[in-house]
């Protein structure tokens, strides 16, 4: 598979998005998340993701030059409307009241309606944990996930994360795997999935990889994982006033809009304790937690953040690798809109 330098594959995807009439500041946003997710190792939430994109803005199904709106803001709460923008840009403007608002206040909750996909979640979470703050960051998602007991779609993968000053930062989503991952193993012809991955579309536990795709993607844990997910639709969706569970679109979906909601929780650390302090407290704690012996089986314990840490510090200096499929089709969207591919 081809391996590329991150700087590389970061301006091959600006010209995609370029070439799109993405406005170029938006593109210089969305081809630099995309890419730090592919050096963290998160592939399902990263490059792949472009060909989505470009569907959509060549379909017309997403607005590339709108900055939404706020709709409200009272005290510590802010409510915007994306005006179905680009979904990272809407997460920036509002990552950045978040900041501004916690800082004032202490504590600030942005919710936004009428999104789009945003990427990974720990990009805007790590915005504010750089201000000094604790971030949460929660989005609905297309309804790929069957509730507890279900065998129809209602919620999506509905991800959580918190980012914060010191050695740690969770990143999940509420289903056992990111529906990327599904569709990583689709494009790239691997044809079995791990066990508790996803049902087919009867609601029937699968390890075929075309019926998973096909299919819907299993709860975290079960009911817990369906609790956890109705509790971001409801932080995300009931309360910004947007589309919710089975009226959301989805980036593989053509003919609707995305229209998903995406909630940004800023607490301003200083208001509890210096962040130095809380920073060496963390550090602390982590240490604790892995200075615990190992279980049979494994050579050490790992905290939230570390293995993605570790993939990062080896991609910056080795480059990205690119599954064949995911290459062929960024290729191919490259073609779509005349530009040139980089030799690899």
């Amino acid at each position: 598979m081809p391996v590329i330098p991150a700087p590389t594959l970061r301006r091959f995807a600006q010209d995609i998005l370029l070439a799109a009439q993405v406005p170029p500041h938006k593109a210089e946003l969305v081809a630099t998340t995309l890419v730090a997710t592919n050096l963290r190792g998160v592939d399902s939430h990263g490059i792949q993701l472009l060909t989505f994109y470009i569907d959509q803005l060549l379909a017309g199904e997403l607005d590339p030059d709108t900055d939404g709106r706020v709709i409200s803001e009272s005290g510590s709460c802010l409510l915007y409307d994306g005006q179905n923008g680009i979904g990272q840009w809407i997460a920036e403007t509002c990552c950045e009241h978040a900041v501004r608002i916690a800082k004032a206040q202490g504590i600030a909750m942005v919710v936004a309606r009428e999104s789009n996909h945003f990427g990974a979640c720990n990009w805007w979470a790590q915005k504010m944990r750089d201000a000094g703050q604790i971030g949460i960051v929660m989005c609905n998602a297309s309804p790929i996930v069957p509730p507890w007991q279900g065998r129809q779609g209602r919620f999506g993968t509905n991800p959580i994360c918190v980012a914060l000053p010191g050695p740690w930062l969770l990143d999940m989503a509420t289903t056992t795997v990111a529906a990327g991952k599904i569709f990583k193993a689709m494009i790239n012809g691997q044809k079995e999935i791990p066990q508790g991955w996803a049902f087919d579309d009867h609601g029937v536990p699968t390890t075929d990889t075309v019926a998973a795709y096909k299919g819907m993607l299993m709860p975290l844990g079960g009911y817990k994982g369906s609790g956890l997910a109705m509790m971001v639709e409801i932080l995300c969706a009931v309360l910004s006033g947007g589309a919710m569970a089975n009226q959301i679109g989805g980036i593989r979906v053509r003919g609707r809009t995305v229209r998903v909601s995406q909630t940004f929780l800023a607490i301003d650390i200083a208001r509890f304790l210096p962040v130095e302090e809380f920073t060496e407290r963390m550090e602390w704690l982590v240490n604790l937690i892995k200075a615990t012996p190992a279980a049979p089986g494994y050579e050490e314990v790992l905290v939230a953040g570390e293995p993605e840490w570790r993939t990062e510090a080896r991609r910056m200096a080795e480059g990205i690798p690119i599954p064949d499929g995911n290459w062929e089709s960024l290729v191919k969207t490259a073609g779509r809109v005349n530009v040139a591919v980089p030799p690899v």
